[in-house]
């Protein structure tokens, strides 16, 4: 994926979607490296000030850890 593609799929992911990618992803991950990186924070940051806590919770303990 190129830079533009990564940006559109940050922002068409849902929040569980971001916090699973950010909770699962391999090591070195690209989609956490650099102006990428920094703009999947952000988005995820204010998605999650958008889902609320309980949202939050629900998506967290879908997720789990692997």
């Amino acid at each position: 994926m190129n830079k533009d593609e990564m940006k559109n799929w940050i922002d068409n992911a849902s929040y569980e979607q971001l916090l699973s990618r950010w909770r699962l992803a391999p090591i070195g991950d690209l989609m956490f490296q650099g102006e990428i990186g920094d703009y999947y924070g952000e988005v995820m940051k204010k998605k999650r000030g958008e889902v609320g806590n309980e949202e939050h919770v629900r998506a967290s303990k879908s997720i789990g850890w692997k």
